[in-house]
């Protein structure tokens, strides 16, 4: 998300500490202030890295050479580890801060034993704030802390692990404000958060992750939060993470207004936070300080008197990004006082902010009730033609998902949507078009004449927007539901072969329009669904098609899937589109494959005709990231109906094509085996058996 249209600002906050081999190294920092500029001092007293002596020098250089050079097994290993850390002692800070030897001190401490590891740690922890914020020695440290958590999955070493770790908390507190601050501490840092919770800092939930992934999150296709213990990689250390926490919000440590503006304090905050999600207690604890809130005061009238302080704060760079994570992981009773009392009335001069926006998106995502969309729509409602203006699109595209995810305000927001992009006298497809090319469309000087541009890519953000309206109950997105049934055949096929266009024509073709509706597309690729089927993004498209199909269409997309059968089978989906659309029955027994579609279909219309399967509770339920997992053994009645619902109309969502070639065929792979997909004839038909065993039980 940040990458796509957040523009950061270039700074020099907080990056002052810089690797000076030899010489001293003070670290200061700044933090804007609202009535003045302030500068704080460092409580780190400034020390004097000595140089590796040369027989020191010649010694490493010489394990270097043995380790890398030749093949030694593991006892040899650990042996030469062994002496080599022996050697290192009383030397730990010099070694890890030299640029070459911090390689071959790397490459110790990730094959050492635990007991060699954390003696290591024990002796430098004294030093391991310097280390930590050094350019090579933060690799040295963060290398230490990875090979510890691999230790850690022997149960004999928790209590020597906790020993150290508590020494090395124990020392970083003495300088944590500076630590926090700093570009490379602050990685350290988070690091040995995400150790103390037994995680890892790596995982996307605590590093920048990719714009599509991001964008998830703000659009509730995806949780943010750590969900009970499935990150859990390795034991964890609670009591030591609740105390750096502590220490790092403690104002007689660190002055809280530099962390607030700092960009490397903000993402430790972050990390914080995010390791703290369902702690509820720990959260109304620690929030109010990040607010800047004073502890002789009630919360309510706290933030009454730092809302204006706060509105500042959010439009800085750094902040912005802290505050999105605090509306995240708030407890419900603390969000609904931060909208009510800071951020209600705000919303739209926000919005209109380069930075302060994304936190319209973070309070809109994360909204807790209705009565919180109903404020927003109140401030925000009519002014989605502005907000594309001024290129805000992703507050527009978040106040969807709010309004559907809490069903509110869903008419009104297609609308104001649809009105925004389109005039009641101009051609209903420009709708779809206009969206697709939201920034494209906007920048124009002359709206009138705007057409379909050639050669410009499709923007993600229109593209999830019309995704998630294609989500809302049929009766409230008519007008688009004509639009996309009215482009032209060439925009139909640029659309469904464009990666991030295809995915409105598959949310288009997995919505609860009419089949009639959806055929009239489809029947706009006839011709071109062999094209599709071997291009890396239109293969999906072929995969709807078939299941929005009757019989006629199905039989039209098969015989061209046969043409070009050969190249089909080569690409990363042509085995699965071959297996599931049964080409090769269809070349050597039309018939019968005549005979299996059509039971397929006279089956699920049947059992929508007798149980009176609700498509606008199927669309409620759906989610843009399903849920892979399916019971094989449905236990009642509605569990039979999702499984025929599925079995008919699986659609794969938003991000599901993302990811490796093996994860696409895992997936298909699931899809194959467990929603019910037909190996043979033979499963068809034990499958048609059991639908209508269920229909005359309940006849």
């Amino acid at each position: 998300m940040r990458k796509m249209g957040r523009q950061e600002k270039k700074r020099n906050v907080g990056d002052s500490a810089k690797n000076q081999p030899g010489g001293s190294r003070a670290v200061t920092f700044k933090a804007k202030k609202f009535t003045e500029e302030k500068t704080t001092n460092t409580r780190q007293t400034s020390f004097i890295r000595k140089l590796v002596d040369p027989e020191t020098t010649k010694y490493f250089t010489e394990i270097t050479n043995v380790i890398e050079g030749t093949e030694i097994d593991l006892e040899q290993r650990s042996a030469i580890c062994s002496n080599a850390l022996e050697e290192a002692r009383g030397k730990e800070l010099e070694l890890a801060t030299d640029y070459i030897i911090s390689h071959t001190m790397q490459t110790l401490l990730e094959g050492c034993s635990c007991d060699q590891l954390c003696s290591f740690l024990q002796s430098s922890a004294k030093k391991f704030s310097h280390i930590a914020m050094d350019r090579s020695g933060s690799h040295v440290a963060e290398s230490a802390l990875k090979s510890l958590a691999m230790h850690l999955q022997d149960d004999d070493t928790y209590s020597l692990v906790g020993e150290t770790l508590t020494a090395l908390c124990q020392e970083i507190v003495v300088n944590v404000g500076d630590i926090m601050c700093n570009s490379y501490g602050s990685h350290v840092l988070r690091r040995l958060l995400c150790f103390c919770k037994g995680v890892s800092v790596d995982t996307p939930e605590f590093h920048s992750t990719k714009p599509s992934v991001v964008l998830a999150e703000r659009l509730n296709l995806r949780s943010s939060k750590l969900e009970g213990n499935d990150l859990q990689q390795h034991q964890s250390f609670p009591d030591l993470l609740t105390f750096l926490i502590s220490e790092m919000l403690n104002p007689l440590r660190v002055d809280i207004a530099t962390i607030q503006l700092n960009p490397f304090s903000s993402l430790v905050l972050q990390t914080a936070l995010k390791l703290l999600a369902g702690n509820e207690p720990e959260l109304l604890r620690i929030i109010p300080i990040l607010l800047g809130c004073s502890a002789d005061k009630d919360l309510e009238g706290n933030l009454i008197e730092a809302g204006k302080k706060i509105l500042h704060l959010v439009e800085e760079n750094a902040y912005s990004h802290l505050m999105e994570v605090i509306l995240a992981e708030s407890p419900d009773g603390l969000y609904n006082q931060i909208f009510t009392k800071v951020f209600k009335t705000s919303l739209f001069k926000m919005s209109s902010h380069p930075y302060a926006n994304f936190v319209v998106q973070a309070l809109v995502s994360h909204a807790r009730s209705r009565e919180h969309v109903k404020v927003i729509w109140e401030e925000l409602g009519t002014k989605f033609k502005i907000l594309f203006e001024m290129g805000k699109s992703g507050v527009v595209a978040a106040l969807l998902a709010a309004s559907q995810r809490l069903q509110i305000h869903e008419h009104e927001f297609c609308q104001a949507l649809s009105d925004a992009v389109h005039n009641a006298d101009e051609p209903s497809a420009s709708i779809i078009s206009r969206i697709l090319f939201l920034d494209n469309y906007f920048s124009s000087n002359v709206k009138a004449n705007w057409n379909w541009p050639n050669g410009v890519k499709m923007q993600v953000l229109g593209s999830l927007i019309l995704q998630s309206i294609f989500k809302f109950p049929s009766e409230y997105i008519k007008v688009y539901i004509v639009a996309i049934v009215s482009l032209e055949v060439n925009h139909v096929l640029e659309v469904s072969k464009d990666p991030t266009g295809n995915r409105v024509i598959e949310a288009f073709l997995n919505s609860n329009a009419s089949s009639k509706q959806k055929r009239k597309l489809i029947i706009k690729l006839q011709g071109h669904f062999g094209e599709l089927s071997v291009h890396p993004s239109g293969s999906f498209i072929i995969d709807k098609c078939f299941t929005a199909s009757n019989i006629s269409l199905r039989e039209t997309i098969v015989s061209e899937l046969l043409l070009v059968q050969t190249a089909l089978s080569k690409t990363k989906q042509g085995p699965y589109l071959l297996k599931k659309l049964d080409v090769e029955r269809f070349a050597r027994r039309p018939e019968q494959w005549r005979s299996s579609q059509s039971s397929k279909v006279s089956t699920y219309e049947d059992f929508q005709a007798a149980f009176g399967i609700k498509e606008t509770q199927s669309s409620r339920s759906s989610n843009f990231l399903a849920d892979t997992s399916h019971k094989s053994q449905p236990e009642t009645l509605k569990g039979m109906r999702n499984e025929i619902n599925t079995f008919f109309s699986s659609g794969s969502p938003f991000l599901a094509h993302q990811g490796s070639t093996k994860n696409k065929r895992s997936f298909n792979k699931r899809v194959t085996e467990s929603n019910g997909f037909p190996k043979d004839g033979i499963a068809d038909d034990s499958f048609i058996r059991k639908t209508k065993k269920i229909k005359i039980r309940n006849g």
